[in-house]
């Protein structure tokens, strides 16, 4: 071999080379089980999480769901079920609170009690396949505010055996898939696509976004926490999701082993009412600021949509056969930013403010 090659592979090795520099590790969890849908149909619920659960086995990925108990009193068996399914597969389910409300809505007794009347109904669903509830997570990300509620909150939880799920990477999935799950009840498959292709671009944006954080704060790739959900969204995408991350070097990893990394063990005395993610939190904490220049957020075309079908879902819940069809899309308004066929999805000079999972 030429002296010129061997140098040239020993300056790779010596610097880690671009594969090996961008390999991590990713815990992937679940939020909202058994779904999170505008779209009021046991037959999806089960479809979504079907479909779901199969991707994950077929990629060898593990991962964690985190349940929310009242979702389960529309549909007891059905729902349970769909918990099952994720026991049965050998997934985690977790706490996720009853009723999905946050400290700041329910005051800290009332909040305790919420996370408390959740682990009555997981505990005995759990104790099935000999596990018990071990991680929580906070909606909103809101983990009590000010101290001395955060305080309460996190003596009850470690006095009951939980430790908090935190999040790293947060890629804003339910901004799409509510969109997503109006386009596919209205049956515009067109305009489905357009979503599903936006939120692969998104995913790939925030990925690049939350690495380059990491970066900026310790100088290499933790161990991230991604947050999804578990809605229809994802559940048609999941060979792509899991596609990104092989991509993109990100090896799933359980949220126990995520949790080894060094960085979780930084102690975060953030106790504002707002819910941010633990990039911010660490940012505060080590006084190093984060790439915000670089921060985008979802296309303004994908917020409006957003805030409208969220709006209405919130007077009456999509049934699949007694909707009307959605307003007429502007032409080239939902393309792929990655494809050279139409203008970018992702407005070039919106960044991103941090938005609640």
């Amino acid at each position: 071999m030429p002296f010129s090659k061997i140098l040239a592979a020993l300056l790779l090795l010596a610097v880690g080379g671009p594969a090996v520099a961008r390999e991590a590790r990713i815990a992937l969890t679940f939020d909202d089980l058994p779904e999170l849908s505008l779209v009021e149909d046991a037959g999806w619920d089960k479809d979504l999480n079907d479909r779901l659960l199969a991707g994950l086995r077929r990629h060898h990925l593990p991962a964690t769901g985190f349940a929310v108990g009242d979702k389960l009193e529309a549909d007891r068996a059905g729902q349970r079920a769909i918990l099952q399914s994720w026991l049965a597969a050998g997934f985690a389910v977790e706490n996720h609170t009853y009723s999905h409300e946050s400290p700041s809505e329910l005051g800290t007794s009332g909040y305790i009690a919420d996370i408390a009347r959740n682990d009555a109904v997981l505990r005995p669903l759990l104790a099935q396949y000999h596990r018990r509830p071990r991680w929580f997570r906070h909606p909103y990300l809101e983990t009590g505010s000010p101290a001395a509620a955060r305080r309460e909150i996190d003596a009850w939880l470690a006095r009951h055996g939980y430790r908090v799920a935190p999040v790293s990477l947060v890629p804003s999935d339910y901004e799409f898939s509510e969109p997503y799950d109006a386009a596919l009840a209205h049956r515009d498959d067109a305009h489905a696509r357009a979503i599903r292709r936006a939120w692969l671009a998104y995913f790939r944006r925030s990925i690049t976004w939350y690495r380059e954080a990491s970066h900026a704060l310790f100088g290499r790739d933790v161990a991230y926490v991604l947050l999804l959900h578990a809605n229809r969204l994802n559940a048609d995408t999941i060979d792509d999701l899991a596609a990104i991350l092989e991509r993109d070097g990100l090896k799933a990893v359980s949220l126990d082993k995520a949790m080894r990394d060094p960085a979780y063990r930084i102690v975060d005395g953030y106790a504002g009412k707002d819910g941010i993610d633990w990039m911010e939190r660490w940012s505060r904490a080590l006084k190093k600021p984060l790439p915000w220049d670089r921060f985008r957020e979802p296309p303004a075309r994908i917020q409006a949509e957003y805030a409208r079908v969220d709006k209405d879902a919130g007077t009456s819940p999509l049934m699949l056969d007694e909707v009307a069809p959605p307003a007429e899309e502007p032409e080239g308004s939902l393309v792929d930013p990655d494809s050279q066929k139409g203008p970018s999805l992702v407005d070039p000079d919106h960044k991103l403010t941090p938005a609640k999972p």
